[in-house]
């Protein structure tokens, strides 16, 4: 089964993340399917407009811990020493296949319920405009340990006081609070989100597509050069912190007692990475 389904509708091109079974976390394939159907939608003379959401009860948690984290056999943790360019390598694929939406001449258009977490707030974040169910989560809970996020788009949004705010803690937070600090367009109730996207993408697509384009072209051509840089840095970023002393500690971790014990244990700040243990307190 596609892990991205794909469906035109009139001017709307709409894309699915389609692994509902695990929240559309994120797998080997899901990136460059994702990569795919923004191209297919780009090409398509009809599409003015691309929507992007997830299947099921949520838009992604994340990359599948299941298989990066808990699968012992996973080499995305390498051996010791570790070959940084390999890592960087994988990464930086999944990096640019995100940013298909950032890149993609026509405007694309997220929208997020249940939560748009780690890997997929990198996802949600590279559309031009995402807007959020009140109820919604987002948030880079790996910034705590095992993660950098690879899109650098948090500075890109917030700037960097409120950005350092998110990822110094690793914090969720919900639709309201991320329209209210200016990380997403809007929040609306979870029962008006499809009315209000629905109506975003039709107002949208009665514009022509090279007005569409041009003026992303302008607005992105700002911060495309600072943002591939901040990018590059962030990927061997994240390859470190895989890698460092408390990175392989979660990982251990993670394949001792399973991931969700791991991942509750680095949310909620009562473990000791550096330790391999519990705090004290």
């Amino acid at each position: 089964m596609p892990t991205v389904l794909y469906e035109r509708a009139g001017r709307i091109a709409r894309i699915t993340l389609n692994r509902p079974e695990v929240m559309n976390a994120i797998d080997g394939d899901m990136p460059g399917e994702l990569a795919a159907a923004v191209a297919r939608a780009d090409a398509d003379p009809e599409v003015h407009v691309i929507l992007l959401s997830g299947a099921g009860k949520a838009f992604c948690a994340g990359y599948d811990l299941a298989h990066y984290a808990a699968d012992p056999n996973n080499r995305i943790t390498q051996e010791m020493p570790w070959d940084p360019i390999r890592d960087y390598q994988f990464m930086w694929a999944n990096t640019q296949h995100f940013m298909s939406l950032f890149r993609a001449l026509k405007p694309v258009i997220c929208k997020v319920h249940g939560y748009a977490v780690a890997g997929g707030s990198d996802i949600a974040l590279c559309a031009d405009l995402t807007i959020m169910a009140d109820d919604a989560q987002i948030g880079y809970m790996p910034a705590r340990v095992w993660g950098s996020p690879t899109t650098a788009m948090w500075g890109f949004r917030l700037g960097p006081e409120k950005a350092k705010r998110m990822l110094f803690t690793g914090d969720r937070i919900t639709g309201v609070e991320a329209a209210r600090i200016g990380l997403v367009l809007k929040s609306v109730p979870a029962a008006d989100l499809d009315e209000e996207v629905e109506a975003l993408a039709d107002r949208m697509s009665r514009v022509p597509i090279n007005q569409l384009a041009m003026h992303k072209m302008v607005l992105n051509q700002g911060f495309e050069a600072a943002l591939i840089a901040s990018q590059r840095l962030a990927t061997v970023f994240d390859g470190i912190t895989r890698h460092s002393p408390e990175g392989l500690a979660f990982k251990a971790r993670a394949e001792q007692v399973g991931w969700k014990q791991a991942v509750e244990e680095r949310d909620s700040g009562c473990y000791d990475w550096s330790a391999d243990r519990p705090f004290d307190d």
